[in-house]
């Protein structure tokens, strides 16, 4: 018997139905159970007397970078792709730069920078010194030597010993500002530990997706031909840094600016300690030695558009229509840099 289209094919395209599916799915899990451990997250520092900074800085950085720190973890014991992970953290990167300009779009007071601590500049610096480290380490492993420590890159020691100082230093920046407008909240009679139990539960959806998503990523990669940094940096990054716009929009919509802004510029900080963390659990020597270069595009374009929030601080821009010269060039340079990544994927 002869049928009049082919099986084979039509196996494929439900594969790749499936796998957008299970993709979709995925983000689903983690922009609800993202809002959660935000909404949780912001409840514990109230409760304990954490002020915005810590929240925005710390707290919220750390619970929604959980996405991208699960997802690295499972793509190089899972899947074994670390191209995957190190895209997905420079793209998440781009994607929380992105997310900045589309703030300051909606945002209905003026000038977004205008409105947070001069601290966020400060931030925005050391968040660009980290992204360099990590692609000039990059450059260095692949194309003159591993400069391994054991298994583990020179750099790892570095960017965690950075990202420590760092937050020394903008900490006690913050204590000696003395105009701080965060939002009060009424979180009501709800007791601490059933707000732990919560916090808990939302977290583990996220690990759980973050773990599925790495398989969810090496699948993209296989049906598609594209490559695993390309993937890596669009797709799994723009579901890993849902938690990261759910909470800062939350925050705009509470007042809280300064937490919109330093819940996102201190995601990017905390994404390349996860290097680090990516580094330890690759057995096989330093990550950064074994991925591919195509990685170094995404952190130029990382580094231009950290340039350009640095910028907005010196050069009040003039708003058509809630565009502006700022928001625009953050927008173009991501849209460039997800085109070019593709091309050359």
């Amino acid at each position: 018997m002869t049928f009049p289209f082919n099986v084979n094919k039509v196996a494929l395209v439900k594969g790749d139905t499936l796998v957008w599916v299970k993709f979709i799915f995925c983000i689903v899990i983690i922009f609800f159970s993202g809002r959660r451990v935000a909404r949780y997250g912001n409840i514990i520092a109230g409760k304990t007397g954490l002020g915005g900074v810590w929240i925005g800085l710390i707290l919220l950085a750390l619970v929604t970078s959980l996405p991208e720190l699960f997802t690295g973890i499972s793509a190089i014991i899972l899947v074994g792709v670390p191209d995957l992970t190190i895209g997905n953290l420079f793209g998440a990167n781009a994607f929380n730069l992105l997310n900045l300009a589309l703030l300051d779009i909606v945002y209905h007071n003026g000038w977004l920078l205008r409105a947070v601590s001069p601290t966020q500049r400060q931030m925005g610096w050391f968040s660009l010194a980290l992204v360099v480290v990590a692609a000039v380490s990059i450059l260095v492993s692949s194309r003159f030597s591993t400069m391994g420590i054991g298994w583990v890159g020179w750099y790892t020691p570095v960017i965690i010993l950075l990202y420590l100082v760092f937050m020394r230093i903008i900490l006690r920046s913050e204590r000696r500002q003395s105009h701080q407008r965060e939002a009060e909240v009424d979180y009501g009679e709800m007791p601490l530990g059933r707000v732990y139990l919560y916090f808990a539960v939302s977290a583990a959806f996220i690990i759980g997706a973050g773990i599925w998503l790495a398989i969810i990523g090496g699948e993209i990669a296989g049906v598609t031909g594209w490559g695993e940094s390309f993937v890596g940096s669009l797709f799994l990054a723009f579901a890993t840094s849902l938690p990261e716009i759910t909470v800062s929009l939350a925050a705009m919509r509470m007042g809280a600016v300064d937490l919109a802004v330093a819940n996102m510029i201190g995601s990017n900080l905390f994404n390349m300690t996860i290097i680090c963390i990516d580094d330890l659990v690759y057995l096989k020597g330093p990550v950064l030695a074994v991925v591919s270069e195509s990685n170094l595009l995404t952190a130029l374009v990382v580094m231009v558009m950290t340039l350009v929030f640095i910028m907005g601080f010196h050069f009040k821009p003039r708003r058509f229509f809630r565009l502006s010269w700022w928001n625009c060039v953050l927008i173009g340079l991501f849209l460039s840099g997800a085109y070019f990544s593709f091309i050359l994927a």
